[in-house]
């Protein structure tokens, strides 16, 4: 069944490290994480994609403010397989948001909103969370 987990409080700075652990569902089709000031002004929206709105295997990043979003960083490198456990590894950068996915493969995409702290966090789709870590 579908997650949907939300932090709210936050208080991480330039250099903070954030590592999720779960479990992707048998039956995935997309798993979501929020990063921001809240849920109206995301500076970080991770989206994989197995199959979903005509996507397959795709993970989508992005940003929202003022109701709008930014334009889509499109990753092709997918290393999801439904029904493993993953960990993914978000480090919140002064010019961007580094990610590192459990295979390795290391992308950025830019802090466009030039957040100086990150107040909130989620979690939804088809990903059960294990353990959230905050360095």
């Amino acid at each position: 069944m579908p997650q949907n987990m939300y932090i709210q409080e936050l208080d991480l700075h330039h250099g903070a490290l954030i590592k999720i652990k779960g479990d992707i569902l048998p039956n995935a089709s997309v798993f979501k994480i929020n990063l921001g000031k809240d849920q109206q002004k995301l500076g970080f929206h991770y989206n994989a994609r197995f199959n979903y709105y005509g996507d397959l295997h795709t993970i989508i990043c992005n940003d929202l403010s003022e109701a709008r979003w930014g334009t889509e960083q499109r990753e092709r490198n997918f290393p999801y397989v439904k029904g493993t456990t993953v960990e993914i590894c978000i480090s919140f950068e002064e010019t961007a948001y580094k990610v590192t996915t459990h295979d390795g493969y290391e992308f950025t995409f830019p802090n466009r909103l030039q957040l100086e702290k990150l107040e909130f966090a989620s979690f939804q789709g088809d990903f059960n969370v294990r353990k959230v870590d905050f360095d």
